[in-house]
């Protein structure tokens, strides 16, 4: 039985999407503040509004992401794309507009649950590059390539969202989370050009002016 975390502090909304969900075999926990929430407490999924009456929901789905990979779908009255874009960077599984249909998000649900049961190999393969995160094994053209842990946070990132930008803060948040070190604003840059280099991937790893970086095939 799954289990999922309802964060949103509209009461008719919050029942409403339990009620939606009678029929599917999942357990509550409806909050209405982002103090109610308790990491200790296990959860398979958090449904999580943007503006709440003690927090913002972005901020909350930042920290959550330094030390958990539970699945979250946003709700939110914020229809803007660089709303939608923001919390999609910072980790969120779905982005779902007010208004919306309740059979929608039964099956948005659905689906990410049903990833998160069934989660993809963790290898990335194109017949140049071959890379095995689990195991740690990074190769260009058969020949073996060794990563820094670094390296490895960046490209794992960069290639499980090939296609689409990442922001610089993005990627700063979450290749250098909980370190006690300073890190200069230049470490991304290097970090990326060490890469590129290793893997001669500059026609791959592309620099967006201004915003951050993009794997893309050539």
């Amino acid at each position: 039985m799954k289990h999922i975390t309802i964060i949103e502090d509209d009461s008719g909304l919050n029942n409403g999407i339990v009620l939606a969900l009678k029929q599917e075999n999942y357990t509550f926990r409806q909050l209405y503040r982002l103090s109610d929430f308790k990491s200790s407490e296990p959860t398979d999924l958090i449904i999580l509004d943007i503006n709440l009456p003690d927090g913002n929901g972005f901020d909350f789905l930042r920290k959550l992401r330094q030390t958990s990979d539970t699945p979250v779908i946003i709700l939110t009255a914020n229809d803007l794309e660089t709303d939608e874009v923001t919390g999609l960077e910072l980790g969120a599984d779905d982005y779902i507009t007010k208004p919306f249909s309740l059979m929608v998000l039964r099956a948005r649900i659905n689906k990410v649950l049903q990833n998160t049961a069934h989660p993809a190999s963790d290898v990335y393969s194109d017949g140049r590059y071959v890379f095995d995160f689990d195991k740690m094994e990074y190769s260009v053209n058969s020949t073996p390539i060794e990563l820094s842990k670094t390296e490895q946070k960046l490209l794992k990132l960069l290639i499980q969202n090939k296609g689409h930008t990442l922001a610089r803060e993005s990627l700063m948040d979450r290749i250098w989370t909980g370190s006690a070190e300073y890190v200069d604003e230049n470490a991304l840059s290097v970090t990326v050009g060490r890469l590129r280099k290793k893997l001669d991937a500059s026609a791959y790893i592309q620099t967006v002016y201004g915003i951050g970086y993009v794997w893309r095939s050539e």
